[in-house]
């Protein structure tokens, strides 16, 4: 059912593989082995004033003794919630993960738990993405209230106005939630596409709001965004290639309706990140510095030049160093007073995205961090675009953001079920071997009688070598099933004592570093990464994922998590750990008999659900907005259930109903040729019919 799998057949390369003689039978010692490395220095016999690597890493490579003491504010720290859960997510004193939401009556903390006791009871199952309605109203406000304020700090003379892109989560119930949310702010809507524009034209809040429409236009896209101009909204068309502007002049004078212009200029600043390629001369969106002149010469010609207000860029959507945001948008001011020095009216500097998300909570330049904060990001932006326009006596320019990954990530939780777990435990050793066991499995057993500290790299090439050679003997039929399986127990006892040893080591050989992970459990998650995660899998981003409960307790298995899908890149490896390092297992808890245990997937309100695949006919999971009140009651606001498997084969060109009258022909000719009875054949149907109308995932 799972093709997940992992590398136990880690073979140094350093180390030859040894021939056939018979004289390799023998156990080689340390003085005469061709692959020994000689003694391993440990941390008894190692300089006392330097720390080890084990002391450094215990918590990271081993989890310890189940029965140690353990405290919720060491689980906040191994998950690092505090960091990336900002003000809004932590763990409450029962050891359950809680989000504290605004409401008009103040801050109110909800537990995870008690949301999930109210999907059981509304039969929502797992997998659920829970988006919490209060996060995304909270979002606006701060971002809006953010640049106000760093706008009156900084006494600069032009106004602030946010846009939310669209692409970044179209779901109707975001949508709307961040235009009503929005509307005292005059928050707008960016679109990428026509029915994107559709829906920004409906959704913005008022003709205080702007529309920002950017990438490749047809006729159709530009008509379009002339009607919302007829309405009074301000609908700016961004120049993204030179073949558009021909379009809107003509197709504005095909109107009577005067256009409002911007154009995507490519700058020369570098960004670092998955998304560098937004950025830099090679950018796939934007005109060149040639580009924009002629622009502006076409404007000029057309006696429109009026009409050009906007300078659009765009370094990034995860820029994770202000310094970059600073620098970038220095170059853009000088491309925004060039343009006002030749003519173009302006007054409006849209920076597009990039405001980021710290999702390791590290507050770092690493991809999936940030070096700065909210308060920073929008003074850093004042100040640099007022003391660049000062210098050159310009108007300060309306200030526009695009930053739609910052507003909406937070607000999205993807809860599920863990199913089942494997692992890589041996079973218990017997004290003696049977009489007669294979030579492969002799030397295994000494090989795991005299495992010692100093010479665990020569263990470890020992245990692979002669689990390798029992493999060998028994594909060609000199051993039996039941030798190879006690062998390759032996061979599992040696790794797992060794990776046990491995903190006592002041340095942890390079062949050994990975040992924790190739041992690591597989938990069997009830979601599927592409489609709800397709950012994890595509791009390999790190999103915080713990255990929603049970956090008083210390978890003591190190984990990979896999999904449902039948595809060994559907999983979970990479997370981050306390000191901000990506690492390719997470501690959890052992899993208890008939007692769920739920795992959350923290910050995927940004791009996921949109981007999300039918690997394998897993669907949509459900969905569950919620809002809080001020009494802190928790109000479901909106529930929409996952696909069914009817639904996922309409996607892919199939008729259920033909497909269920097709399965009733096939029963009903078992029945004439007597293979079941006719009772059978009706239990058969209706459970094809049933399965139509289930849910694509697995029950709890």
């Amino acid at each position: 059912m799972f093709c997940q799998e992992l590398n136990l057949s880690i073979i140094p390369s350093n180390v030859p593989r040894r021939s056939e003689s018979a004289a390799d039978v023998n156990k080689p010692t340390a003085e005469n082995a061709p692959n020994s490395v000689g003694p391993i220095e440990t941390a008894e016999n190692a300089h006392p004033e330097v720390e080890t690597v084990g002391q450094r890493a215990a918590d990271h490579r081993a989890t310890g003794n189940s029965g140690s003491s353990w405290s919720i504010e060491q689980a906040r720290e191994l998950y690092g919630v505090r960091g990336w859960g900002e003000s809004y997510f932590d763990i409450n004193n029962d050891g359950n993960v809680a989000f504290t939401a605004p409401t008009e009556s103040g801050l109110r903390t909800v537990s995870m738990m008690d949301v999930i006791d109210g999907l059981h009871q509304r039969d929502l199952r797992m997998p659920v993405m829970l988006r919490i309605e209060n996060l995304i109203e909270d979002r606006v406000r701060q971002l809006n209230s953010s640049f106000n304020s760093a706008i009156h700090n900084a006494r600069y003379t032009g106004d602030f106005r946010a846009v939310f892109p669209i692409k970044v989560n179209q779901q109707h119930h975001v949508v709307d939630s961040i235009g009503r949310s929005g509307r005292s702010f005059g928050h707008g809507m960016e679109a990428g596409s026509k029915a994107e524009l559709l829906v920004a034209m409906v959704s913005v809040p008022s003709v205080e709001s702007l529309i920002v429409c950017n990438g490749y236009k047809d006729a159709e896209f530009i008509d379009l965004g002339l009607q919302a101009c007829r309405l009074g909204y301000k609908c700016f068309f961004v120049l993204e290639t030179q073949q558009e502007l021909e379009l809107i002049i003509r197709r504005s004078r095909h109107f009577g309706v005067k256009p409002f212009i911007g154009a995507r200029v490519k700058l020369a600043t570098k960004v670092e990140g998955h998304w560098a390629g937004d950025s830099g001369d090679r950018s796939l969106f934007g005109l060149t510095t040639v580009e924009l002149i002629t622009a502006v010469d076409t404007l000029k010609e057309a006696g429109m030049i009026d009409c050009f207000q906007m300078l659009h860029f765009h370094l990034g959507s995860q820029v994770t160093n202000i310094l970059n945001i600073r620098d970038g948008l220095k170059e853009a001011c000088r491309f925004y007073i060039g343009l006002v020095e030749d003519g173009a009216p302006m007054g409006y500097l849209d920076l597009g995205g990039g405001l980021a998300v710290d999702y390791t909570g590290t507050a770092s330049t690493e991809s999936h961090s940030r070096n700065y904060d909210l308060d920073e990001y929008c003074f850093d932006v004042v100040e640099t675009i007022m003391n660049s326009m000062d210098a050159k006596n310009v108007a300060h320019p309306t200030i526009v953001t695009e930053s739609g990954r910052w507003t909406v990530a937070p607000m999205s939780v993807l809860m599920f079920n863990v199913l089942a777990v494997t692992n890589f435990d041996p079973e218990p050793v017997p004290e003696t071997l049977p009489e007669g066991s294979c030579e492969g499995v002799v030397h295994l057993f000494s090989t795991l009688e005299k495992i010692q500290l100093p010479r665990l790299q020569e263990n470890y090439n020992d245990a692979i070598y002669y689990r390798d050679q029992l493999r060998d003997s028994f594909r060609s039929g000199t051993i039996t099933l039941r030798e190879r399986a006690l062998g390759e127990n032996l061979y599992l006892a040696i790794v797992n004592r060794i990776n046990l040893m491995l903190p006592q080591l002041r340095r942890v050989p390079a062949e050994l570093e990975s040992l924790s992970h190739s041992l690591s459990d597989i938990y069997y998650g009830n979601f599927s990464v592409f489609q709800s995660l397709p950012d994890a899998w595509a791009i390999e981003q790190v999103f915080p994922v713990m255990p929603l409960h049970r956090l008083q307790e210390k978890p003591t298995r190190k984990s990979i998590i896999a999904d449902l899908t039948c595809d060994c890149d559907g999983k979970l490896d990479r997370f981050s750990s306390p000191d901000g390092e990506v690492v390719r297992t997470l501690d959890l808890h052992p899993i208890r008999k008939d007692e769920p245990y739920y795992l959350g997937v923290f910050l995927v309100g940004a791009y996921q659900e949109t981007l999300g695949d039918l690997h394998n006919l897993f669907g949509d999971n459900n969905v569950a907005s919620i809002r809080v009140a001020g009494d802190g009651s928790v109000e479901f606001v909106e529930e929409v259930p996952g696909d069914t498997i009817a639904d996922v084969l309409s996607y892919v060109e199939y008729e259920p109903q033909a497909l269920l009258a097709r399965f009733r022909s096939m029963a009903e000719e078992a029945v004439r040729k007597k293979m079941i009875s006719v009772e059978a054949r009706q239990q058969m149907v209706t459970l094809f019919r049933k399965s139509l109308q289930g849910f694509t995932y697995f029950g709890e």
